[in-house]
This record gives C-alpha cells, sequence and structure tokens, in this order.
C-alpha cells in the first residue's frame, strides 16, 4: 500500500476510477431477491465455494445461507462440504437426510460438536440452515436429497472409533489393523500436540500403521461406497485418519506445508463427495476466505501455499465459482488465544487504502459485486489488503489481519457489508483445564 492510500477518494484519479469500476459491479442486497446476478452466475455450476472474513461474523452466515437455499431449490446443488470434522458433519449429514436422530431439533443436534471452535458450527444461523434443510430433504425421495458434509483433517481420534464400529460390524477379520493404529497412538492421549511434539523429539510415527489401516478399509470398502453411504463414510474417515498423522506430524515445523495438507485434503474430499453423488451433481462449499478465494491472487503464492479455490479451479476450469465476503466494520465471535472462550470484540474500521477502506467510500448500503469477464480494470487488477479474521482475534493488532489481494482473481463475486454483528453461539466454550497449543497451519 502507498503512504497516502488513505486520503480522500476524489484527490485521486486512479481511486476516481476505481469507484467507478465499484459502482458500476455493485448490485443492492436489501433482500434474497438481490442474490439474483450471483445465483445466475453460479447455477451452471458444478461447485460454487462460498467465504467468509470471519468464523464468527452473523451476515456472513446468514447470507451464505440465503443463497444456499436459492441453489439447492432452484437449482439442484445436492450437497454442502463446509470447514468443519466428518464425523461431526456424518451426524448432520444422517440427520438433515431423515435418517437419524430424528427426535432431536437442529440445536440439540448441534450441541455435540465438542471440538474447539464450538462456535463455527453451534450457532443459530447454522441451526436455522440445517432446520429449513431437512424439512426440504423430507419432501423427496431420498435419493435427491441434499447431503452435509465435513471437509476438515482435524478429526483423527473420533475418525479411528468410526473405522473400528464400522470394522466391528462388516469386516471383524479387519479389526487386527485397526488396533494396531490405535495402540500406536495410546501413549498421545488423544492429544494431536503431544503427538506432534512427541514425533519431533523421537521420529517414530503412526505413518504406516494409518496408511495401513487406509488400505485395508479401501479395499472392504471400495465396492460397496456407492451404495452403502456406511462404506462411503468409513473410507472417508480412514483418509481422514492418514492425513491427519500426516498433518500433525508436519504441523509442528510450522511452516507452510501443513497447509497445504489440509487444504488438500479439503479439496480432494470435495472431489470424493462430488463423485459420490454422480457426474451431474452440484456442491457449495462453505469455507473461510483464505481457503475459498484463489491463493494464486494473494502473497500465499508467493510462499508456495495453495487453496481449497485454487486447486478446484484448476481441476474443474469453467465449473467453479468463488464468492467471498468483507465489511468495513462492527463486532465479531473470536477468542484471545487458542483454546480459550469466545467473546464477543469490536471490529475496528478498515485500514486505510485497503479494499475494505475503499468499498466503504464507494458504497453506503450492502451490496453484492457481480465481477464480468474482464478482470483488467484498475479495481479488480489492483493489489490493496482484505481483512481476514481467524478465530483467534486481537483488534489492537489490526495491520496484521490483512492478506494482499488481487480481488479480480481472487473471486468471482464479493458480498460487501458496511457493518457487521458477532455470530451468536448456541453454547459457550468450557475454560479449558490445561493450555491448548494451536493446531491451525502458521505458515500463513
Amino acid at each position: 500500500m502507498t503512504a497516502d492510500a488513505g486520503r480522500p477518494l476524489e484527490r485521486e484519479p486512479e481511486h476516481a476510477a476505481e469507484a467507478a469500476e465499484i459502482r458500476r459491479l455493485a448490485h443492492p442486497l436489501a433482500t434474497a431477491d438481490g442474490l439474483e446476478p450471483l445465483v445466475r452466475l453460479a447455477a451452471p455450476a458444478r461447485f460454487v465455494c462460498l467465504g467468509e472474513a470471519s468464523h464468527g461474523t452473523q451476515e456472513y452466515y446468514h447470507w451464505r445461507a440465503l443463497l444456499s437455499r436459492r441453489l439447492i431449490e432452484e437449482y439442484g446443488f445436492t450437497w454442502v462440504g463446509v470447514e468443519g470434522d466428518w464425523p461431526d458433519c456424518w451426524r448432520i449429514n444422517r440427520w438433515v437426510r431423515g435418517e437419524s436422530g430424528q427426535d432431536l431439533d437442529a440445536r440439540r443436534l448441534l450441541a455435540g460438536f465438542e471440538r474447539w471452535p464450538t462456535w463455527m458450527w453451534a450457532n443459530h444461523e447454522v441451526a436455522d440452515f440445517l432446520t429449513w434443510l431437512r424439512e426440504w430433504n423430507l419432501r423427496l425421495p431420498a435419493d435427491q436429497r441434499t447431503g452435509f458434509y465435513g471437509l476438515d483433517v482435524y478429526s483423527l481420534w473420533d475418525s479411528l472409533r468410526e473405522i473400528f464400529a464400522w470394522l466391528d460390524n462388516n469386516a471383524p477379520d479387519a479389526l487386527p489393523a485397526a488396533l494396531r493404529a490405535w495402540h500406536c497412538f495410546i501413549p498421545f492421549r488423544e492429544d494431536p500436540q503431544r503427538y506432534a511434539v512427541g514425533n519431533r523429539l523421537v521420529p517414530q510415527s503412526c505413518e504406516a500403521d494409518v496408511v495401513a489401516l487406509l488400505a485395508e478399509v479401501r479395499r472392504r470398502a471400495l465396492g460397496r461406497m456407492q451404495d452403502d453411504p456406511a462404506a462411503f463414510d468409513a473410507f472417508q474417515n480412514a483418509v481422514v485418519a492418514a492425513n491427519a498423522e500426516h498433518y500433525y506430524r508436519t504441523m509442528v515445523r510450522g511452516d507452510q506445508q501443513s497447509w497445504n495438507i489440509r487444504d488438500l485434503h479439503m479439496s480432494d474430499t470435495a472431489d470424493r463427495i462430488a463423485r459420490h453423488h454422480g457426474p451431474a451433481s452440484k456442491g457449495l462449499v462453505w469455507a473461510h476466505n483464505t481457503h475459498v478465494g484463489d491463493a494464486r491472487a494473494t502473497d500465499m503464492a508467493h510462499g508456495g501455499m495453495v487453496n481449497v479455490g485454487q486447486l478446484l479451479r484448476q481441476r474443474h476450469a469453467g465449473q467453479v465459482v468463488l464468492a467471498g465476503f468483507a465489511s468495513y466494520s462492527g463486532s465479531v465471535t473470536a477468542a484471545e488465544s487458542w483454546g480459550s472462550p469466545e467473546r464477543v470484540m469490536d471490529v475496528p474500521a478498515a485500514v486505510p487504502g485497503s479494499h475494505e477502506d475503499l468499498l466503504n467510500e464507494v458504497l453506503g448500503e450492502r451490496s453484492l459485486l457481480v465481477f464480468g469477464a474482464d478482470r483488467t480494470g484498475p479495481w479488480l487488477a489492483a493489489w490493496r489488503g482484505h481483512r481476514a479474521i481467524g478465530v483467534v482475534y486481537n483488534p489492537r493488532r489490526e495491520w496484521g489481519n490483512y492478506v494482499p489481494t488481487r480481488m479480480g482473481d481472487r473471486y468471482d463475486a464479493l458480498f460487501w457489508h458496511p457493518r457487521t454483528e458477532a455470530l451468536r453461539p448456541l453454547h459457550h466454550e468450557d475454560q479449558p483445564g490445561e493450555p491448548e497449543l494451536e493446531t491451525e497451519p502458521s505458515g500463513f
């Protein structure tokens, strides 16, 4: 950013051109009808990835859900993949399909999310969407219902338990392979940090055991996955266990490789879900902007980092739509440190010269900007900071929350909110009994 980035726009000819482009691209977003330009863009796509500039902002979840509803209702999107754990989301998947837990409502179902940060999914906006999705599904034949899946890699121990249960019911003679993997992890007491640090101090990993388990589950499930959802679930849990072991073993180094392991896993899982739903299936991906917005249009690329949006674009050219979110100020639900209870924090005005600062100068109302085929305009092609708030947030260090971004290449559309409000959790985080070490990739 230049030193004079905060000067009034009318004094800067190049900013005046950017402002004119922003006004040309923007559509008012007062009601769900205002989504129409993005609905038309997204309807033919096979993958529509919807971001969020934080994991704790009510408006991001609300408008993402409204767009998802329209694409499911009007254009036959049949799966939603989220930045959540596979076992937890599989329970939700079975509930929204009417297959299990029908004595529960969405809020009681979401109470089952226990891994920090629970507010990402155990919140009122998600509960409302899942309630609608179940009602929608139950009006349809079983093979036309929309699924809900977790794309993330964190659930090592939960996934191992799910594998045990499936093998016990379907291939009990294969249980020894699962026991070998489980026994390897027992000394670490279901603590990924202990495993990561222990492996660094004494390089003797459980990699061989979980890879052997994955091969065994693949052999048992391969011919059954298309017609047997439980077999598909077991195989995905085996993939999670193998990739989670690799992720935690790499994470302790603190470089970008752990980020890439995670985003490759999420992208591969999205592809696996799409194949499971059939060649004509269409899916929605919900994740943070840093996963959804193409990494090649940020400084992440300089560090050799990739992400879900980039990988899906490369694998499925012309079949992917990416939409991000941004806001100028407001409040957010986040935590002061990894593993600590969440609280509502003020989000200060965006820093001068950022994309958010410019958008606030130009647009006085909530808007949807849909980019056309030509992305060479002065704003879409400009490099500016773009705010990204994680589950851990410190408003006093606001300058560190901006990702250099070329907006026209990072997304196909952007939701703009001048002011936003904090997400409303269904319950509060407990104070941890002992300090938790961070398991998010630290290379970003």
